[in-house]
């Protein structure tokens, strides 16, 4: 009888219930899912089979000129040449463009989202959008080393003076603000010590003072931080690391509020220096998967961090999401997940015992950069780009990404390295 009822079940279901369901299918979604969850924007944002001959992937537009039948058409792309969507000239973008903004600010929660050529450049128009000759900028210390060259460089050249302050500092950053202070910039977890910042904290005293806060959200992407839902007025991604994910792409993002995005958009065009849409299709296919590598980056990254912890010749693993890291409360209240990169600060030893254990390395491979689907190693020397805080440079630091290896095959290479680190340390 069971059996009886599964098999008329079965010709109702396909007789009658799918076919009402694909005739009003556009109407019941969206009554059931009035907002969609993260890994569901990611494999459906920035997309449009309907409109482009049923291609599941928007396709690539290689563009300069764009052609218009007639003078109104040209007048009327000229004014609205900013508009989301609209395209006038190739460097103001076309639809491959769009289509990855789109999906950038959707899962970042701003208004829009402006792609650039690197990481770097998305920093450097953040900076240039609201920043101008007198004023004063709070920077953290543990910042993006080329980010700190920005500050040391070009913008005290153009008369912005930059203040370094300690990663910790929290609510008192308010001593350090002054009347000329116009931004406040973050970085949390910091990438190479991996200090998480209080934003929430900072955020009230920026907004008290008038001051804008941006955030260099590359570690934890939008999907294991929310920068708008924690008073972040500019987001900042490298999209070169996670958002591409397979190291073959140079890549930025900027997501900004309402009120912020107007001077985001004139800085990026007067720069100008638009993304390639080869570069942006990269970043475009490499958030559909975004999740289900996040995770995977995620947890080999915790089974690796974890057992460093109990290694001999680990003096401390940096990595906000173990129990025992100074940042892992902060971490656990504002964070939704932790990315695949992380800091171990080894005992002291010679620098070329730490060599010995590099160099012969099988799957860590040693190159800059991170967020791609294989494993890096490389030391560090933090103390070299501190001015507010310090860093002990006799503890020779190293930072892994852990890539989508094997987790016991990458624990088995760090372990075939710390045994020679130890051999070379003694001899």
């Amino acid at each position: 009888m069971s059996g009886c009822r599964n098999h008329w079940c079965g010709i109702w279901l396909d007789a009658i219930i799918l076919p009402y369901l694909f005739a009003f299918g556009h109407k019941l979604q969206a009554q059931s899912i009035p907002e969609m969850k993260d890994e569901t924007k990611l494999v459906t944002t920035g997309r449009d089979p309907q409109n482009n001959h049923g291609v599941v992937n928007p396709p690539v537009y290689h563009a300069s000129t764009v052609l218009f039948p007639t003078v109104a058409e040209l007048e009327r792309s000229q004014k609205e040449r900013l508009q989301n969507d609209s395209v006038f000239y190739g460097r103001y973008g076309t639809p491959t463009t769009f289509s990855f903004q789109n999906a950038v600010a959707k899962l970042d929660g701003g208004h829009r989202t402006i792609a650039l050529p690197s990481g770097k450049n998305a920093i450097l128009v953040s900076l240039m959008a609201f920043l101008k000759s007198g004023d004063h900028l709070l920077m953290v210390d543990s910042v993006y080393g080329p980010t700190r060259s920005l500050c040391d460089g070009l913008l005290a050249r153009y008369g912005v003076t930059t203040t370094y302050y300690d990663p910790l500092i929290g609510s008192g950053i308010s001593e350090l603000v002054r009347p000329k202070t116009k931004v406040i910039f973050t970085e949390s977890p910091g990438s190479q010590t991996f200090e998480v910042q209080d934003i929430q904290a900072i955020s009230e005293v920026a907004h008290k003072n008038n001051c804008l806060l941006l955030l260099d959200n590359t570690w934890a992407t939008s999907l294991f931080f929310k920068p708008f839902e924690h008073g972040v007025d500019v987001s900042i991604q490298a999209a070169t690391k996670y958002i591409v994910g397979h190291s073959d792409a140079m890549l930025g993002v900027i997501t900004g509020t309402q009120e912020t995005f107007g001077a985001l958009q004139e800085s990026a065009l007067d720069m100008g220096a638009p993304p390639g849409p080869d570069d942006v299709y990269l970043g475009q296919r490499g958030l559909r998967t975004l999740r289900v590598r996040l995770d995977r980056h995620m947890s080999t990254g915790l089974v690796l961090a974890a057992w460093l912890e109990q290694q001999d010749m680990v003096s401390k693993v940096l990595h906000p999401g173990l129990p025992g890291d100074p940042g892992n409360q902060t971490w656990q209240r504002d964070f939704m997940g932790a990315s695949g990169l992380f800091g171990v600060v080894l005992k002291p030893t010679s620098k070329s015992a730490v060599a010995q254990m590099l160099d012969q390395m099988e799957l860590f491979k040693m190159g800059y950069s991170w967020g791609g689907y294989e494993s890096l190693i490389v030391p560090t020397n933090p103390s070299h780009q501190r001015t507010a805080t310090q860093w002990d440079a006799s503890y020779p630091t190293l930072r892994i990404h852990a890539g989508l290896e094997d987790p016991q095959d990458l624990r088995q290479d760090l372990c075939q390295g710390l045994q020679r680190l130890a051999h070379a340390s003694k001899s």
